[in-house]
Order: C-alpha cells, then structure tokens, then sequence
C-alpha cells in the first residue's frame, strides 16, 4: 500500500516533495483544500450569474483579445479552444520526472482556492499522478510569462481527451487511456483554461529538479574534492576553521567543515608538505564551492516561496469579493534564481577541471597518471574532455533573463526567458556530474602514487567501492566506458544523509 501525501495550504518543500517522489506517494486534496477549491468555484459561478460585465479570461478573450467579450454559452469551448491552440510545443520531449514534479505543482497552486477551477478538474490530475499517467510535454515553447503557455497546455489537454500521454512506457493517444480508465474527458468551466495554461510550473519543476540535482553534485564536488586534495599531496591548512571564522560565509564554513570531517585521520594529510602553498584549484574550495552553497541556499528560498503560491491569473479572492486580473504568472524572480543557480554549478565544474588538469600534470606524480608515460597515454585525453565540457558550459551560463520578446501582439511586452533558463540549466547539471566523474577517475588513479600512506577511512571505503567498477590503469585502454561507469557510480553511490540547507 503506497503512502500518502495530502495537499493542504501547508507549506512543501524539497526534502518532502523528494519523499513524495522517492516513495512514490500518492496523492489526495485535503479537506481544507477542498473546500478552498468549491469555495472559490461556487463564488466564480455566482458572479457570472448576477456580473454581465467583461471579466479577463472568465468571459473574455486572451492576451490582446482581452477586450472580445464571450457569450456565457460558449465559455466551455472558449477554454477549450484555450488549451488546443495554446499546445504548441516543440523541441525534445521533457523527462517524466520533471513532468511528475509539474503535475504536483500544478494541483498544489490550485489547491488554494485562487484559481476557479472545478474539483472535478483537479481530482483528475491528482488521478494522472497517482497512476503515474503522464503527459507528453515539449521543451521549447514557454517565455515564461504569461505563465508556460505551451507546455502547461501539453499537461492540460489530456484532461479534454486530446494530446498523448507516457502509459507503460509507451506513449498512447490520451483519448485511449481515458477509455482505458473508464473516464469521461474533463468539461472545462469558464477560468479553467486559463488556470491551466497560466503559472510558473515548466520553470518550478525544472528548478526543484535542479535543486534536488543540485544539492547532490554539490555534495559530490566536495567527496571529490576531498579524495583530489590527498591525491594531490596537499596542505590541510586553508581547511582550518579559524581561517573561515574570519570571513564567515556561511558556504564557505561549512564546505572547510566537511573537508575537515571528509579528511579525518587520513595518513596523507598528517604528512609533512614540501610544497608550502598549493594552487587555488585546491587552496581555495572553501570560497568556491562554498558561494556555490550560498547561491543555492538564495535559490532555495525563491523557488519554497514560489512552488507555495498561486501563480495564475486572474485570481480569486472570495472573502474580500474581488476578481483581480494581474501579473503573478511571470517568471522574472525564477528566471534570475535559474540563471544564478547555472553559473554556480558550472563553477564548481570549472574548478573540477583544473584540478584534473593539476593530478595529470606530473609536478606531483607521473605525467598523466600512468607508468611509462610516453608509451602511454593515460589520462591525458579525459582532462581534454573535461576541458570541452566546461567550455560548453560557459555558453550554456549566458543569461536567459537578460533577454525579452514582445508577443501576443504586444500586450504581453516584456517576457522573462525563465523557460529557456531552465531547460539549459538541466543541460549544465549533465555536464556537471560528468566533469565529476572524470575528476574521481583522475583522482583515484593519483591516490594509488601516495602508498604505503592512506587517505582518510571514509574516502578508502569509497574507493575501495568505486575499484569493483572502475579498475586501476596499468596501460592505455578504452577510457570511455569508465568514465560512464564513474557517472553511473556518483549516480547509485549511498551517500551519507545530508540536507536541504
């Protein structure tokens, strides 16, 4: 019997939304959040009965044909024709996990009562997640505005029997799987639509996804970094806590912590150094990799606050009797928290590299980590793959949010480009663990050269782990697959527990 999770106006934040994800929960609308949704239905239903006037996207047109008044018996085909016309992605097909975080979303924002859609709608996405029926959703389509359009129209038409949805990894025509269920396609009231169609939820799920993605590289960068700064022969001194204490950022204690903790009793670092200072690749982790906590920590809040709000428009407030057609679908504060987050996890691959390039080096081993270098090779080519990769993404790292398009005729004259900052932002996390597998690689291989002496308990049970994948290179093999393995490694590897601070 799987578990359950009730969505209610209490607050959801990552580590829950990993549990609901993990477990595999399903879900169910608290009675709170029921009454918020018939509450605010009821009023919408009311107002249309006894308010003749134009109210936006209730009984009007969209976007630039705000002022084309709709008569009341076409307001179902008005949303309707909402959802259809508005499908209009393109590009790749997105990841389900990313899709089962937009359907969480989507029901969480409605859930409020803000919204004016019908519980009947609502249930039926809440049926979708449950039965892990998911819509086939496009990437590229959303400027991340008037909410994302196009993508949250490809989530919505399987309500309406239109579209194609993920069904025992197939994708089936979505009217078959309604048949299949015995459902009837969902009749969209007037607002519903709109509700839909409007919202941050393209961009929040990416943005969870990438947290959730984040924390863990994070994490890694620091395990790795750890296992390199042995490898490489290091001073243990810029990991003092006194050195920190005077320029306490928070990211910047904490990592010194954890290399403190990662280190600890490792033979190596009790060594005598002949080296007096070492490259800031190493020197300096504490300062970069921890801004990259504190930029995470920045991101962190943004996107709590904005997966706990309602984010489509108009919006309802019933007690104080007002319909108030505004801006809460655009996606600025996101777009600039998807942006900061890439170019600080492109930084910890940036620095990533040029340890691998200081390990195969030879200043403090063999030249390129193998014996008879010359003869061989050896990891001279994957510090040049490493090298490709974090030039990619510094491309990738260009700001989305710095760029806008007039559109809707230009009604809608100012766009935040959150959408496009998402997608890329999933593209740096990819290139990320690879840089980090091939820095463990380097970095295991240049641990070998530091016998008799062992580096800490915790990073010699790591490897020795990591060794039943990946083998010690005696002479110049295919390194491809090992690099893979690596990936798969940082990947299934149990991490000790860590949180979402």
């Amino acid at each position: 019997m799987r578990e359950c999770h009730y969505i209610s106006s209490s607050v959801i934040d990552l580590e829950e939304i990993r549990e609901i994800l993990e477990k595999k929960k399903t879900l169910a609308l608290s009675d709170e959040a029921i009454l918020n949704i018939e509450k605010a239905r009821k009023y919408l239903d009311d107002k249309m009965k006894e308010n003749k006037t134009p109210i936006y996207g209730i009984n009007t047109g969209f976007g630039s044909l705000c002022n084309v008044k709709i008569s009341s018996e076409n307001l179902t085909q008005l949303q309707e024709n909402l959802v259809m016309s508005h499908a209009c992605g393109t590009g790749e097909k997105i990841a389900k996990p990313i899709i089962r975080l937009m359907l969480l979303l989507k029901i969480q924002s409605l859930s409020y009562g803000h919204s004016g859609v019908s519980l009947e709608t609502v249930n039926r996405l809440i049926d979708f997640f449950n039965e892990d029926l998911l819509p086939v959703v496009y990437s590229q389509g959303s400027l991340g505005a008037s909410g994302d359009l196009a993508p949250l129209a490809h989530l919505s038409l399987p309500l309406i029997g239109k579209g194609e949805m993920y069904y025992k990894d197939e994708i089936v025509p979505s009217e078959e799987i309604l048949k299949e269920f015995g459902w009837e396609p969902v009749k969209l009231q007037s607002k519903a639509g709109l509700a839909l169609l409007n919202g941050t939820q393209f961009m929040s799920a990416h943005g969870i996804y990438a947290l959730l993605e984040s924390y863990k590289l994070s994490y890694w960068a620091d395990v790795i970094g750890a296992l390199s700064v042995d490898a490489y022969d290091c001073n243990m001194s810029p990991f003092d806590e006194l050195v920190h204490l005077v320029r306490p950022h928070r990211g910047q204690i904490k990592t010194a912590e954890r290399f403190r903790k990662f280190l600890e009793g490792s033979e190596i670092g009790r060594q005598k150094k002949v080296n007096v200072q070492d490259p800031y690749s190493f020197r300096c982790i504490p300062q970069v990799h921890g801004a990259t906590k504190d930029t995470l920590s920045f991101v962190h809040k943004c996107f709590k606050t904005e997966i706990n709000s309602v984010t489509d428009n108009p919006n309802i407030f019933v007690d104080a009797d007002k319909i108030i057609s505004a801006g809460n679908f655009h996606g600025q504060p996101l777009a600039l928290a998807l942006d900061y987050m890439a170019i600080a996890m492109a930084e910890l691959g940036n620095i990533s590299e040029r340890r691998i390039y200081q390990l195969v080096s030879g200043l403090r081993g063999p030249a390129f980590l193998v014996d008879a270098p010359g003869l061989n090779s050896g990891f001279m080519i994957p510090q040049y793959t490493a090298a490709s990769i974090v030039s990619q993404n510094k491309q990738l790292c260009s700001p989305a949010s710095v760029d806008s398009i007039v559109s809707s005729n230009g009604q809608e004259d100012h766009v935040s480009m959150g959408a496009n900052a998402a997608t890329k932002l999933i593209k740096v996390l990819e290139n990320l663990s690879t840089i980090l597998a091939i820095e463990l690689f380097n970095a295991s291989q240049a641990l070998s050269y530091r016998k008799p002496y062992k580096t800490s308990d915790f990073l010699e049970e790591m490897v020795q782990e990591y060794r039943k994948s990946v083998p010690l290179v005696k002479e110049d093999v295919v390194m491809a697959p090992f690099i893979q393995k690596s990936k798969e490694f940082l990947e299934n590897y149990e991490l000790a527990e860590f949180s979402f601070d």
